[in-house]
């Protein structure tokens, strides 16, 4: 199994990636080792994933969500926490 995520970063900014070990991936992510990004940016939080059957599948949903606005992946991560238990919402 795999997963695309949106993390929300310690100065609100919104960080796209996939992963094949949620759990893992976001502990990296906040020892400061995943990302040059988000290693400035720390703590870090998952504010919304995706599962995905495939690697390939993971890496075309990452490179869809990061093409959106900004206002486009916060209206997704809020509609998505209504149903999941990701229930924080984030402006």
């Amino acid at each position: 199994m795999f997963y695309v995520y949106i993390l929300k970063c310690s100065d609100n900014t919104l960080y796209t990636g996939y992963t094949n070990n949620m759990n893992k991936r976001v502990e990296v992510h906040n020892q400061g080792k995943a990302s040059k990004y988000t290693r400035a940016r720390l703590p870090v939080e998952i504010v919304y994933f995706e599962e995905c059957d495939t690697k390939s599948d993971a890496l075309k949903k990452e490179y869809a969500l990061k093409k959106l606005t900004r206002v486009e992946k916060l209206r997704l991560i809020n509609e998505a926490s209504k149903d999941h238990t990701l229930s924080q919402q984030i402006d």
